[in-house]
């Protein structure tokens, strides 16, 4: 179905809406085992840093690995273009089962990899191949899932359906969280670090496979069926909307830095810093990234109440509030740290569902994968693969420990600032809050 008219409400027919279903549960699921594969490096860092970084300082070691992590992100943007460029020209869903091929192949990849030990510098430089293969796929993956599933819904109704792409990417996190927590609740730390971090990399065979067929049984949606095939879609997005393409980097500098402290830095901090066990903190981890995905489908509800806009603004500004208080009482127990860690995982609900629903909107249908892939792919770089390393690096450098929350504090004020211009310029264009009679009638058919 075209964008045009699933806009329409009145138009919206069962057909419609089962189409629309498929999409959004094809894009989240997808999503889902993208970020499971690419977030794993991310939890099991600090038993890979001493595999692949041998070291007598522990904190080189994890350096070295969180700088791995971050090198993933300098790709994405490529990613982002490529696959970006295959989704405006040739269809959506073309990409999203490429996208998917990689992260698949990757993570699999990373499972057999030889350690330090076993083949020297090469064991680097594999890892190191391995995550700019992970992370040249997931750049096309967010840009993709987001505008497909835009696509496939009724403007009214965008942030309800749109929520599941940040509910996959978001849950992600918490099905490798779980995936680690239970490897190393079943094996001893000798077994883990001879064999059982690799158990989580290779379980994305299966998964993989799984996605395919679900990507497989959707429909293209009609805006992208080649019908474009004579223009560039970079070239369209630099030229005619530069403006959307700034103020979706920005969101996504700023949703990106303040999420991935929770979803990878904050694990690490309790073990390495606070000094508690890794299994106790892999569940602590799983509850709070878990809880905070599951309620991203009413998120998903509110938005389409009150507005995408809004509902970003509201996500920016519990991070500024609550992050320095929650961190600071993190060193006061376990139930305290999981707590506190819970409650700055709640705010990435407004800002992820807020974003992932916004950005879409920001570009024209024929750039649209590209304009959103590149947009978020460059917020990405700016504060989101960099966290984890910046936050270690404050602390080393400022001796705080509470130093990653003034990170997060600046970055959500970005968003705020780019949410600020979004309603100067574009508001009318990218918000339909309440849905219209007819489509409520259709609604209620």
């Amino acid at each position: 179905m075209s964008d045009r008219t699933v806009q329409q409400g009145a138009t919206w027919t069962p057909t419609d809406r089962r189409r629309t279903r498929r999409a959004a549960l094809a894009g989240g699921v997808g999503t889902l085992i993208e970020y499971y594969d690419f977030s794993l490096y991310g939890y099991l860092a600090v038993i890979i840093a001493p595999l692949f970084f041998p070291s007598q300082d522990p904190v080189t070691s994890l350096l070295s690995a969180l700088a791995v992590f971050g090198t993933a992100y300098l790709i994405r943007p490529l990613g982002g273009i490529v696959f970006g460029h295959v989704g405006d020209r040739y269809g959506r869903k073309r990409a999203l089962v490429a996208t998917l091929v990689c992260m698949g192949v990757g993570s699999t990849l990373m499972g057999l990899l030889p350690t330090y030990a076993q083949a020297g510098v090469w064991a680097t430089v594999l890892l190191v191949l391995v995550r700019l293969l992970q992370g040249f796929s997931a750049g096309g993956e967010v840009g993709g899932a987001a505008t497909f599933i835009s696509e496939s819904t009724p403007r009214h109704l965008k942030a309800t359906y749109g929520a599941f792409t940040p509910l996959g990417s978001t849950g992600g996190f918490a099905l490798a969280a779980a995936v680690a927590g239970i490897t190393t609740g079943l094996t001893t730390d000798a077994q883990m670090d001879s064999w059982g971090w690799r158990v989580p990399f290779l379980l994305a065979f299966p998964l993989t496979l799984f996605c395919l067929w679900a990507r497989a049984r959707v429909e293209e949606t009609h805006d992208a069926t080649g019908t474009h095939e004579g223009h560039s879609p970079v070239g369209h997005v630099f030229r005619r909307q530069p403006r959307a393409l700034a103020q979706a980097t920005a969101i996504s500098a700023a949703t990106n830095g303040t999420a991935y402290i929770g979803l990878t830095y904050l694990s690490i901090h309790l073990i390495q810093r606070l000094g508690y066990e890794q299994t106790p903190v892999y569940w602590i981890a799983t509850a709070a990234i878990g809880i905070s995905a599951l309620c991203m489908p009413l998120g998903g509800l509110l938005g389409d109440r009150i507005g995408r806009v809004r509902l970003a603004e509201i996500g920016f500004v519990g991070y500024v509030v609550l992050t320095y208080p929650m961190m600071a009482l993190m060193d006061d127990g376990l139930a305290v740290a999981a707590l506190a860690y819970l409650v700055i995982m709640l705010n990435t609900v407004g800002a992820q569902v807020g974003a992932y629903t916004l950005l879409p909107l920001l570009f024209d249908q024929r750039s649209r994968y590209t304009g959103v892939a590149m947009g978020w792919n460059l917020g990405v770089i700016v504060a989101g693969g960099t966290a984890p390393y910046l936050a270690v690096w404050l602390i080393e450098r400022t001796g705080n420990e509470l130093a990653p929350s003034f990170f997060v504090v600046v970055v959500a004020l970005v968003g705020l600032a780019a949410l600020f211009s979004v309603r100067r310029g574009s508001l009318d264009r990218v918000e339909h809050v309440a849905a219209p009679a007819a489509a409520r009638a259709v609604e209620r058919t």
